[in-house]
Protein backbone atom coordinates (compact mmCIF):
# COMPACT_ATOMS: atom_id res chain seq x y z
CA UNK A 1 0.00 0.00 0.00
CA UNK A 2 1.32 3.66 -0.77
CA UNK A 3 1.36 6.67 1.53
CA UNK A 4 -1.23 7.86 -0.15
CA UNK A 5 -4.05 4.91 -0.46
CA UNK A 6 -3.01 4.91 3.35
CA UNK A 7 -3.98 8.22 4.18
CA UNK A 8 -6.84 7.60 2.17
CA UNK A 9 -7.86 5.00 3.81
CA UNK A 10 -6.91 6.68 7.06
CA UNK A 11 -9.26 9.67 6.28
CA UNK A 12 -12.13 7.47 4.95
CA UNK A 13 -12.37 5.47 8.42
CA UNK A 14 -12.20 9.02 10.12
CA UNK A 15 -15.20 10.33 8.41
CA UNK A 16 -17.23 6.93 8.79
CA UNK A 17 -16.52 7.28 12.86
CA UNK A 18 -17.42 10.73 12.59
CA UNK A 19 -20.57 10.42 10.85
CA UNK A 20 -21.62 7.59 12.94
CA UNK A 21 -21.24 9.97 16.38
CA UNK A 22 -23.15 12.75 14.54
CA UNK A 23 -26.07 10.51 13.75
CA UNK A 24 -26.11 9.49 17.61
CA UNK A 25 -28.48 12.08 18.96
CA UNK A 26 -26.53 11.26 22.44
CA UNK A 27 -23.33 12.01 21.54
CA UNK A 28 -22.51 15.79 21.29
CA UNK A 29 -19.23 16.10 18.79
CA UNK A 30 -19.89 20.27 19.19
CA UNK A 31 -19.66 20.71 23.00
CA UNK A 32 -17.44 17.64 23.80
CA UNK A 33 -15.37 17.21 20.17
CA UNK A 34 -13.61 13.76 20.28
CA UNK A 35 -10.39 13.36 18.86
CA UNK A 36 -9.29 10.28 16.47
CA UNK A 37 -6.80 9.04 14.63
CA UNK A 38 -6.46 5.44 13.10
CA UNK A 39 -3.53 3.37 12.32
CA UNK A 40 -3.37 -0.28 11.02
CA UNK A 41 -6.65 -1.00 12.03
CA UNK A 42 -6.52 0.49 15.43
CA UNK A 43 -8.47 3.49 16.36
CA UNK A 44 -7.68 5.94 19.28
CA UNK A 45 -10.15 8.16 20.67
CA UNK A 46 -9.55 11.03 23.31
CA UNK A 47 -11.58 13.34 24.52
CA UNK A 48 -14.43 13.75 27.50
CA UNK A 49 -17.64 13.19 26.90
CA UNK A 50 -20.81 14.52 28.59
CA UNK A 51 -22.10 10.97 30.45
CA UNK A 52 -21.38 7.81 30.45
CA UNK A 53 -23.73 6.59 27.58
CA UNK A 54 -22.08 9.03 25.43
CA UNK A 55 -18.32 7.08 26.08
CA UNK A 56 -19.67 4.01 25.63
CA UNK A 57 -21.40 4.99 22.53
CA UNK A 58 -18.77 6.20 20.74
CA UNK A 59 -16.59 2.58 21.26
CA UNK A 60 -19.71 0.84 19.94
CA UNK A 61 -20.54 3.11 17.37
CA UNK A 62 -16.43 2.92 16.32
CA UNK A 63 -15.74 -0.54 16.74
CA UNK A 64 -18.88 -1.09 14.37
CA UNK A 65 -16.59 0.59 11.33
CA UNK A 66 -15.60 -2.55 9.22
CA UNK A 67 -12.07 -1.23 8.82
CA UNK A 68 -11.59 -0.41 12.58
CA UNK A 69 -10.35 -3.71 14.13
CA UNK A 70 -9.13 -2.64 17.99
CA UNK A 71 -9.94 0.82 19.52
CA UNK A 72 -7.49 2.63 22.39
CA UNK A 73 -10.23 4.18 24.96
CA UNK A 74 -8.68 7.55 26.08
CA UNK A 75 -11.94 8.54 26.48
CA UNK A 76 -13.10 10.28 29.95
CA UNK A 77 -16.52 11.19 31.00
CA UNK A 78 -16.97 14.67 32.21
CA UNK A 79 -17.17 14.32 36.47
CA UNK A 80 -20.21 15.79 38.33
CA UNK A 81 -17.54 17.82 40.35
CA UNK A 82 -13.90 18.27 39.66
CA UNK A 83 -12.00 16.66 42.74
CA UNK A 84 -8.08 16.11 43.55
CA UNK A 85 -6.91 12.87 42.91
CA UNK A 86 -6.29 12.28 46.72
CA UNK A 87 -10.05 13.45 47.52
CA UNK A 88 -11.56 10.88 44.51
CA UNK A 89 -9.25 8.22 46.15
CA UNK A 90 -10.52 9.25 50.03
CA UNK A 91 -14.22 8.87 48.46
CA UNK A 92 -14.00 5.58 46.66
CA UNK A 93 -11.99 4.17 49.78
CA UNK A 94 -15.32 5.57 52.19
CA UNK A 95 -18.16 3.83 49.53
CA UNK A 96 -16.04 0.88 49.44
CA UNK A 97 -15.56 0.47 53.40
CA UNK A 98 -19.32 1.11 53.39
CA UNK A 99 -20.42 -1.66 51.25
CA UNK A 100 -21.63 -4.47 52.87
CA UNK A 101 -21.09 -6.82 50.16
CA UNK A 102 -17.94 -5.90 50.54
CA UNK A 103 -17.20 -5.90 53.99
CA UNK A 104 -15.13 -9.30 54.26
CA UNK A 105 -12.39 -7.79 51.45
CA UNK A 106 -9.52 -5.89 52.44
CA UNK A 107 -9.14 -2.49 50.82
CA UNK A 108 -6.01 -1.16 50.14
CA UNK A 109 -4.71 2.18 48.66
CA UNK A 110 -2.21 3.01 46.65
CA UNK A 111 -1.03 7.02 46.98
CA UNK A 112 1.93 7.48 44.08
CA UNK A 113 4.41 4.62 45.21
CA UNK A 114 3.05 4.12 48.43
CA UNK A 115 0.10 1.56 49.71
CA UNK A 116 -2.03 1.80 52.77
CA UNK A 117 -4.58 -0.59 53.92
CA UNK A 118 -7.81 0.63 54.69
CA UNK A 119 -9.06 -2.34 55.86
CA UNK A 120 -7.12 -5.59 56.67
CA UNK A 121 -9.17 -8.71 56.60
CA UNK A 122 -7.53 -11.78 58.18
CA UNK A 123 -10.40 -13.86 58.88
CA UNK A 124 -12.35 -15.67 55.51
CA UNK A 125 -11.29 -12.79 53.25
CA UNK A 126 -13.13 -12.74 50.14
CA UNK A 127 -10.81 -10.71 48.11
CA UNK A 128 -8.17 -7.49 48.16
CA UNK A 129 -9.33 -4.52 46.21
CA UNK A 130 -5.91 -2.00 45.35
CA UNK A 131 -7.43 1.39 44.54
CA UNK A 132 -5.53 3.99 43.11
CA UNK A 133 -6.12 7.20 40.98
CA UNK A 134 -4.38 9.40 38.13
CA UNK A 135 -5.68 12.46 36.50
CA UNK A 136 -9.73 11.54 37.94
CA UNK A 137 -9.86 7.65 36.54
CA UNK A 138 -10.14 5.19 39.06
CA UNK A 139 -8.10 2.00 38.96
CA UNK A 140 -9.56 -0.99 40.84
CA UNK A 141 -6.98 -3.78 40.88
CA UNK A 142 -5.96 -6.99 42.59
CA UNK A 143 -9.28 -9.85 43.32
CA UNK A 144 -12.63 -10.51 44.77
CA UNK A 145 -14.60 -13.52 45.44
CA UNK A 146 -17.47 -12.61 42.42
CA UNK A 147 -18.51 -11.40 39.86
CA UNK A 148 -21.23 -9.42 41.73
CA UNK A 149 -18.77 -7.78 43.97
CA UNK A 150 -16.23 -7.05 40.76
CA UNK A 151 -19.32 -4.65 39.49
CA UNK A 152 -20.41 -3.40 42.48
CA UNK A 153 -17.36 -2.32 43.52
CA UNK A 154 -17.24 -0.48 39.49
CA UNK A 155 -20.32 1.73 40.07
CA UNK A 156 -19.13 2.59 43.39
CA UNK A 157 -16.52 3.93 41.99
CA UNK A 158 -18.35 5.81 38.81
CA UNK A 159 -20.76 6.99 41.53
CA UNK A 160 -17.80 9.11 43.18
CA UNK A 161 -18.42 12.66 41.59
CA UNK A 162 -15.02 13.39 40.12
CA UNK A 163 -14.17 10.18 38.48
CA UNK A 164 -13.50 10.29 34.98
CA UNK A 165 -13.36 7.00 34.32
CA UNK A 166 -12.77 3.44 36.32
CA UNK A 167 -10.89 1.09 35.27
CA UNK A 168 -11.93 -2.38 36.82
CA UNK A 169 -9.26 -4.72 36.63
CA UNK A 170 -9.77 -7.27 39.35
CA UNK A 171 -9.53 -10.82 38.68
CA UNK A 172 -12.31 -13.18 40.07
CA UNK A 173 -11.33 -16.01 42.33
CA UNK A 174 -12.02 -18.58 41.87
CA UNK A 175 -13.12 -18.01 38.37
CA UNK A 176 -16.90 -16.98 37.77
CA UNK A 177 -18.78 -18.28 34.43
CA UNK A 178 -20.66 -15.14 33.16
CA UNK A 179 -24.01 -14.59 32.15
CA UNK A 180 -26.72 -12.45 30.72
CA UNK A 181 -28.61 -13.30 34.69
CA UNK A 182 -25.15 -12.44 36.18
CA UNK A 183 -25.43 -9.17 34.73
CA UNK A 184 -28.78 -8.19 34.60
CA UNK A 185 -29.17 -9.45 38.93
CA UNK A 186 -26.15 -6.77 39.20
CA UNK A 187 -28.18 -4.04 37.69
CA UNK A 188 -31.29 -4.55 39.34
CA UNK A 189 -29.01 -4.37 42.49
CA UNK A 190 -27.21 -1.54 41.84
CA UNK A 191 -30.77 0.51 40.57
CA UNK A 192 -32.10 -0.75 44.39
CA UNK A 193 -28.53 1.18 45.71
CA UNK A 194 -29.58 4.45 43.89
CA UNK A 195 -31.29 6.90 45.83
CA UNK A 196 -31.79 9.08 42.86
CA UNK A 197 -34.17 6.42 40.96
CA UNK A 198 -37.52 4.64 42.50
CA UNK A 199 -36.91 1.11 41.00
CA UNK A 200 -40.39 -0.37 41.94
CA UNK A 201 -41.77 0.11 38.47
CA UNK A 202 -38.73 -0.77 36.50
CA UNK A 203 -37.92 -4.25 34.76
CA UNK A 204 -34.33 -5.52 34.21
CA UNK A 205 -33.51 -8.19 31.37
CA UNK A 206 -29.93 -9.21 29.54
CA UNK A 207 -29.46 -10.92 26.03
CA UNK A 208 -25.72 -11.03 24.99
CA UNK A 209 -24.99 -8.05 27.50
CA UNK A 210 -27.64 -5.64 25.84
CA UNK A 211 -29.51 -4.60 29.18
CA UNK A 212 -33.08 -3.41 28.56
CA UNK A 213 -34.92 -1.81 31.14
CA UNK A 214 -38.86 -1.33 30.81
CA UNK A 215 -41.52 0.28 33.09
CA UNK A 216 -42.06 3.70 33.71
CA UNK A 217 -39.81 6.27 36.32
CA UNK A 218 -42.07 9.64 37.26
CA UNK A 219 -39.49 11.80 35.34
CA UNK A 220 -36.81 11.66 31.74
CA UNK A 221 -34.10 12.75 34.42
CA UNK A 222 -34.90 9.30 36.75
CA UNK A 223 -35.14 7.52 33.12
CA UNK A 224 -31.69 8.48 32.38
CA UNK A 225 -29.95 7.63 36.04
CA UNK A 226 -31.27 4.38 35.70
CA UNK A 227 -29.67 4.12 32.00
CA UNK A 228 -26.36 5.61 33.19
CA UNK A 229 -26.43 3.25 36.09
CA UNK A 230 -27.17 0.01 33.73
CA UNK A 231 -24.09 1.38 31.73
CA UNK A 232 -21.51 1.47 34.41
CA UNK A 233 -22.22 -2.03 35.46
CA UNK A 234 -19.37 -4.18 34.01
CA UNK A 235 -19.68 -5.83 31.31
CA UNK A 236 -22.71 -4.37 29.33
CA UNK A 237 -22.20 -3.62 25.87
CA UNK A 238 -25.37 -1.99 25.71
CA UNK A 239 -28.05 -0.40 26.90
CA UNK A 240 -31.82 -0.01 25.34
CA UNK A 241 -33.59 2.45 27.67
CA UNK A 242 -37.32 1.62 27.02
CA UNK A 243 -38.48 3.01 30.33
CA UNK A 244 -41.84 5.84 29.78
CA UNK A 245 -42.63 9.05 31.83
CA UNK A 246 -45.67 7.97 34.26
Amino acid sequence: MTRQSATSGKTHVLKAVRAAFERERRVNLHRFPVQMDFADGVLTLTGETEHIAAKKLCLELAIAVPEVTGIVDRLHVVPATRMGDGAILDAVRDVLLQELSLQNCTIKLKRKERVETARDVTTQPHGVIEVSVKDGVVLLDDHVSSLAQKRLAGVLAWWVPGSRDVINGMDVVPPQEDSDEEIAKTVRVVLKKDPFVNVDRIRVSAHQAVVTLEGDVPSKEQGEMAEFDAWYVFGVDKVANQLEMR
